[in-house]
C-alpha cells in the first residue's frame, strides 16, 4: 500500500452547514485522481457524515472498482452501544451501507479511559476478534485520542490488536495533553504499526501565523505547508497509512505529490518544524481538530469547531475579519452563549477540551 490514506470524515459538502450533503461530482473526480495514481485505502465510521460517509463508499468505490482494488477501513462506534448485542447490528448495518462482505482494517472507534467500561462490560476487543476469526474483517486494531498509558495498558492485555491509529502531528508531537511522541513509542515498543490521523490537525498546520509562513517559504518556497507538516509523519518508520480529509483536488494533488516525492528529513529540517511548532503553539488557544463529534450532541445545535476556529483565526491573525465572520455567522445559527453547559459535547471530544469554558472566552472575545 502507498502511505496516503484518504479520509472520509471531511469529504466536499454542498451546504456546509448540512453534512449530509456530499457534493458526489467532487468527490467521484477526487476518488478516481486517488486510485488512477495507484493509491486505495479509504478509511470511514459509522458516525461520519451522519452515517452517509459509508453509503457513499458503496455508490462511488464498492459499486465501480473490483473489490480487490481497495482498502476500507471502518470502526465500531463504542460510544453509541449500550448493549453488547447493539455491535453486532450495527455491524452489520456498516456491512449493508458499504455493500461489502469483508472489511479490510476493523478498529474500535476511540478507545479510552472514558469508555474502557463499556469496552469491557460488552466485551468489544472478544467481538472484533470473532469477526476476524470468521472472515468477515481482515485485520483489528484501535483509534485511539487517549495517553500513552492507556495505550500501554491496552497493548498489554490485548496483544491480539494488529495496529492503531493514533493522532500525530508536529505540533502535537511535545504536546503534553496529546503526547502523540509517548504513544507513538508505545506503538513501537510493542511492535504495532501506526495509522495516523489528524497530520495537518484539521488545518490548523495550514491556517498558521505568518512568521511561521515566512520560516517554512524562506526554507523551500515551493513547498506548500500541507507539505511540511505530512513529511514529518513520513519520516516516522513505523507509520504504514497518512489519514488526509481531503476535499479539493489541489489538496489531494499536492498531498499524492508529497507522498510520491519523499525523502527522509534532514536535522535542519526537523529543527525548522520543531521552531514552527513552537511559534504555533502560541497561537493556538483552543487545540480543535474540528472532527465535529461534539455536534451530534449538542442539544442547542451550537457549531462549536466553527466558534473555535473563528477564535483562534482571530488570535492569529490580529484584525477583524474573525469578528466579521463571527457576526455574519451568528446573524441566523445559536451563538455560543447559548451554551447550557450540559456537558455532552465534553463527554465526545477526542482532544479532552473544556468546551463549556471554551465557548464562555468565545462570547467574551466576539460579544
Amino acid at each position: 500500500m502507498k502511505r496516503l490514506g484518504f479520509g472520509f470524515m471531511r469529504l466536499p459538502l454542498i451546504d456546509p452547514d448540512d453534512p449530509t450533503s456530499i457534493n458526489k461530482e467532487e468527490l467521484k473526480e477526487l476518488i478516481d485522481i486517488y486510485m488512477k495514481n495507484g493509491f486505495n485505502y479509504f478509511d470511514t465510521a459509522h458516525v461520519y457524515h451522519k452515517g452517509v460517509s459509508e453509503k457513499i463508499i458503496k455508490e462511488l468505490i464498492v459499486d465501480k472498482y473490483p473489490r480487490d482494488e481497495y482498502i476500507i477501513a471502518d470502526k465500531l462506534p463504542i460510544f453509541n452501544i449500550n448493549s453488547k448485542d447493539q455491535m453486532e447490528t450495527i455491524f452489520q448495518e456498516q456491512l449493508d451501507r458499504l455493500g461489502v462482505n469483508y472489511i479490510d482494517y476493523y478498529m474500535i472507534h476511540n478507545a479510552s479511559t472514558r469508555h474502557q467500561e463499556k469496552i469491557d462490560k460488552f466485551q468489544a476487543y472478544e467481538f472484533i476478534k470473532h469477526l476476524k476469526d470468521k472472515g468477515y474483517v481482515k485485520h483489528i486494531g484501535i483509534s485511539c485520542h487517549d495517553g500513552p498509558e492507556f495505550i500501554e495498558e491496552t497493548l498489554k492485555k490485548h496483544p491480539e490488536i494488529e495496529f492503531i491509529q493514533l493522532q500525530i502531528n508536529y505540533l502535537d508531537w511535545n504536546n503534553k495533553t496529546i503526547d502523540a511522541k509517548g504513544c507513538y513509542d508505545v506503538a513501537c515498543k510493542y511492535e504495532k504499526p501506526v495509522i495516523v490521523m489528524e497530520p495537518i490537525k484539521g488545518g490548523s498546520l495550514i491556517n498558521v501565523p505568518d512568521d511561521v509562513k515566512k520560516l517554512f517559504k524562506s526554507t523551500n518556497p515551493d513547498k506548500s505547508l500541507a507539505s511540511w507538516a505530512f513529511d514529518f509523519d513520513l519520516n516516522l518508520d513505523n507509520v504504514f497509512m497518512i489519514l488526509s480529509g481531503m476535499n479539493t483536488k489541489k489538496q489531494l494533488e499536492d498531498n499524492i505529490h508529497t507522498t510520491e516525492t519523499f525523502k527522509k528529513l534532514t536535522q535542519k529540517q526537523l529543527d525548522i518544524i520543531k521552531k514552527a511548532a513552537k511559534l504555533i503553539g502560541r497561537s493556538h488557544e483552543i487545540p480543535c481538530t474540528f472532527c465535529g463529534y461534539c455536534l451530534d450532541g449538542c442539544p442547542e445545535h451550537i457549531n462549536i469547531p466553527k466558534y473555535f476556529d473563528l477564535y483562534n483565526t482571530n488570535k492569529i491573525l490580529e484584525n477583524n475579519h474573525a469578528i466579521m465572520y463571527y457576526e455574519n455567522y451568528t446573524s441566523d445559527h445559536p451563538k455560543p452563549s447559548a451554551c447550557i453547559e450540559c456537558g455532552n459535547c465534553m463527554e465526545i471530544c477526542p482532544q479532552r477540551i473544556n468546551i463549556i469554558e471554551q465557548l464562555k472566552n468565545v462570547t467574551k472575545t466576539f460579544n
